[in-house]
């Protein structure tokens, strides 16, 4: 087992495909290959899952990336105190639901700790795809919610993919709407009295079921509806439209002006925010960091 190797496997994680890593790592992929399958004989493991769709950690490979990245960190570390070599560049990502404060840890993190060179990624996708992104280390991190509703299917999927969901805070469910709205001066709003707004929702894809919502009370039927792919189109939409969505009620004014207020919503649901991650696969310095702005972005 060499370092070479455990770059090889991190970089083919990192990038989800023996094709790409190759690319970055100006070597054929055959000779990328082969390194990989001589690294799993020499220690009687698979540390990829080969289909025709491509490679994805199986679960003691996830375990083994967790170890061969402290080792490289450490190793690069040993090169930069006494060789005088420029650190590698860092790499991290993280795939979540359409969540203010996971932009603002996300900035959090690049401020504290990030070096001269970095490729990052912050992916605001589907529900799905956020399991699937972490359940093949495309993303290190995973944000999303569950609550009583959704619970039963998430926690299937999560326990199929070999991932765990880690909790950071419950919410009372708020609607998000402009402060031009009617609704904005009143301390609470019911279902009832949101009849005659536009209902804002993401898209979700083909996986567009109601488990997947990122929204509670999904099977609601509504007079007005409009989905959306991105964050900003949805706020833009609040404003001109006076529409509404349903989400924790934690916002950032610093990312989204104040045009956009939460008030709460009249249900006795509850939301559950949290991270999912490998069970077998210890953080990464980036990982852990990011955790922990995430923590403090959520305080209440």
């Amino acid at each position: 087992m060499t370092l070479q190797q455990l770059k090889y496997v991190i970089e083919a994680a990192n990038r989800g495909s023996i094709n790409e890593a190759a690319k970055r790592l100006f070597i054929s992929q055959p000779s990328l290959s082969n390194a990989i399958r001589e690294l799993e004989e020499e220690l009687q493991i698979t540390i990829f899952e080969r289909t025709n769709k491509g490679i994805s950690l199986s679960k003691e490979g996830a375990e083994f990336l967790s170890y061969a990245r402290q080792i490289i960190e450490q190793a690069e570390l040993l090169e930069s105190r006494y060789l005088n070599a420029k650190p590698s560049p860092q790499h991290f990502s993280v795939s979540t639901q359409h969540y203010a404060f996971a932009v603002n840890a996300f900035v959090s993190l690049v401020r504290e700790h990030g070096q001269d060179e970095y490729e990052l990624a912050l992916r605001e996708t589907k529900t799905y795809e956020i399991i699937e992104d972490v359940k093949s280390l495309r993303s290190e991190i995973g944000i999303l919610y569950v609550n009583e509703f959704n619970g039963k299917v998430i926690d299937k999927l999560l326990k199929s993919a070999n991932l765990q969901f880690n909790s950071l805070f419950t919410a009372k469910p708020h609607i998000f709407i402009s402060i031009k709205n009617p609704l904005a001066t009143q301390s609470i709003v019911t279902i009832d009295q949101l009849q005659h707004y536009p209902y804002l929702y993401f898209e979700q894809g083909e996986n567009n079921s109601f488990y997947f919502s990122e929204e509670i009370l999904s099977t609601l039927s509504h007079k007005k509806s409009i989905r959306v792919h991105d964050r900003a189109t949805l706020f833009n939409l609040l404003i001109g439209l006076n529409g509404y969505t349903i989400s924790t009620g934690v916002l950032s004014a610093d990312l989204n002006g104040n045009e956009i207020i939460p008030v709460p919503l009249d249900c006795e649901e509850t939301i559950r925010v949290g991270w999912i991650s490998h069970k077998n696969a210890s953080l990464s310095k980036l990982g852990a960091a990011y955790v922990e702005a995430l923590k403090q972005a959520t305080a209440q």
